[in-house]
């Protein structure tokens, strides 16, 4: 596993940004005198809203991602290829919850918070058919 060193690092990055949007959000709500739970109105330009549903994007969006990645490993995905999978997707992700965070027109649905959620997908697709490619050369 030390060849995937790089990439294990990764995922728990992502682990721990899903804890830390977790506890910002549960925080922010906390000073706001909000009840957990989903923030109404639905509103981008409510801050409290935009932190609650960052943090929640990075909660949908983990398990399809780390899955494949520890697969990837467990059929032997090239360690410099998924790290570079890995790591692409790292910084999108904190590039797209930069900008949600910032609010203003980037992080209004259909621009630029929409351009990075989509290339995350992207990612994670192209780690997926990587790592399905693999295990079935692997049984070959």
């Amino acid at each position: 596993m030390a060849t995937y060193s790089l990439s294990i690092v990764g995922v728990l990055v992502l682990c721990l940004l899903s804890i830390l949007l977790a506890i910002h959000s549960g925080s922010s709500k906390g000073r706001a005198g909000a009840l957990s739970g989903p923030v109404l109105p639905a509103d981008d330009d409510n801050l409290l809203y935009r932190i609650d549903r960052v943090h929640m994007n990075a909660v949908e969006a983990l398990p399809p991602f780390v899955v494949p990645a520890v697969l990837a490993m467990m059929v032997g995905v090239g360690p410099v290829a998924l790290a570079t999978l890995v790591w692409g997707y790292i910084a999108i992700r904190l590039i797209h919850v930069a900008v949600y965070l910032r609010g203003g027109k980037a992080a209004k649905g259909g621009s630029v918070r929409t351009i990075l959620y989509v290339s995350g997908a992207l990612v994670t697709i192209i780690l997926i058919a990587t790592t399905a490619v693999a295990a079935l050369q692997a049984t070959n």
